[in-house]
């Protein structure tokens, strides 16, 4: 139709838009608006993802405690069985850990109000079992080699303060006692950390007076319930082709060095009980090479264990005629160092424990001698068989014993 006006109806799509005014200001603001929320919601997101709750997977629960009168008490309805409430099987539950771990708690009787404080008593076992502190002042000597162990003024030794005490007896009669001595340690390190962490606290440690911070590895020892003994070097028959370290006491003509051989040996550390040898096959069956020794040690206090090494050795004997506290070892449980046989010897050692009541055995801090020892002695409690210190064996021994001497 020509002339007609076009409206926005009839004029053809595309054609004669009215020109835009100024910026679109709108459209950036609503882009920049969708723009934001979209990060916060993306940070969000990430955060949910990548933040640990420092609660996060710790077991909590909220109870409401509330203090009631006994009046109220009184008039509160009976409860349901233990068994068909959450609660009450909570409280049976740890009823069952506090039996299993032997733990008292005190908590109020029947119809009373809370009191103002729970209390817990957490019963000692022989794992607690302390040892002296040492050094003890009235039982060392200072000299040019460092403390060495005396008897003290009032008659008391080195072997009686420093020994591991029994603990409580047992409540049935054992069917026999083990004594038992693991040496070489100190030298190796790590050796000797597994001996003190895996061995029951009633087994005794051997230390050589060689090896860095011996003071403070001993004392570690004695912290965690062993009793110690100090290893002295002494010359065996293949020396010096079999050289057991510095300051070996020897026999022949150097044997007039050995007693300042022995005080430096004596002065490495503190807190020992008493000298157990190692190796030392020519001097032990050389009565008048020990007899120089012997006296040195009788005023110390100390007793003298004969590792059991050598068939020959007078030293035990002899020690018990210079009225020293002495005992013999009757069996080393790994001559043979394989799991086997160390097995088949500590089997030996329950038979000798039941037919003698009381049997002394050695080995070295071998690291398949510390595994097997410390599985095998798991299993002695259900047997009745007890782990007794070495210091104590010789009071529980027979004359007829292996290894007795008085």
């Amino acid at each position: 139709m020509a002339g007609t006006p076009l409206t926005e109806l009839n004029r053809p799509l595309g054609q004669n838009r009215p020109a835009p005014h100024g910026k679109p200001w709108g459209l950036w603001l609503a882009l920049g608006a969708s723009g934001a929320v979209g990060l916060a919601v993306a940070a969000l997101l990430f955060l949910v993802a990548t933040r640990r709750d420092p609660d996060g997977g710790q077991p909590m629960a909220t109870a409401l405690i509330e203090k009631r009168s006994p009046q109220s008490q009184a008039t509160s309805p009976t409860p349901t069985p233990a068994a068909s409430t959450p609660e009450a099987r909570t409280q049976a539950n740890a009823s069952q850990l506090e039996t299993e771990a032997g733990v008292t708690v005190v908590r109020p009787g029947a119809g009373a109000e809370a009191p103002g404080s729970i209390v817990i008593t957490i019963p000692d076992s022989a794992a607690t079992i302390k040892l002296a502190s040492s050094p003890d002042s009235r039982l060392v000597e200072r000299t040019r080699h460092g403390l060495l162990p005396k008897t003290g003024p009032d008659g008391t030794t080195p072997a009686q303060i420093y020994a591991r005490p029994l603990g409580p007896q047992p409540a049935t009669k054992p069917a026999g006692r083990i004594a038992l001595l693991v040496g070489g340690l100190g030298i190796s390190q790590s050796g000797t950390a597994d001996a003190i962490a895996k061995l029951p606290g009633a087994v005794s440690l051997a230390f050589a007076p060689y090896g860095p911070e011996l003071e403070r590895t001993v004392q570690r020892a004695r912290g965690e319930g062993h009793e110690i003994f100090l290893q002295v070097p002494m010359e065996p028959f293949d020396y010096p082709d079999n050289d057991p370290g510095p300051q070996t006491l020897l026999t022949g003509p150097k044997a007039a060095e050995n007693i300042d051989r022995l005080q430096w040996v004596l002065g490495r550390f503190t807190g020992y009980v008493g000298i157990v040898n190692f190796l030392g096959g020519r001097l032990t069956a050389d009565d008048a090479a020990l007899s120089p020794i012997l006296r040195e040690i009788s005023g110390r206090g100390l007793i003298v264990v004969d590792d059991g090494s050598s068939s020959r050795s007078l030293l035990a004997t002899s020690a018990a005629r210079a009225q020293i506290p002495a005992m013999k070892v009757d069996r080393v449980i790994d001559t043979v160092a394989r799991a086997d046989a160390i097995d088949k010897e500590l089997a030996m050692l329950e038979t000798l424990a039941r037919e003698q009541g009381i049997v002394i055995a050695s080995a070295s801090a071998l690291p398949v001698s510390i595994e097997r020892i410390a599985r095998w002695a798991q299993s002695l409690e259900a047997k009745g068989i007890l782990v007794v210190p070495v210091s104590a064996a010789r009071g529980f021994r027979n004359p007829s014993s292996t290894g007795s001497l008085r």
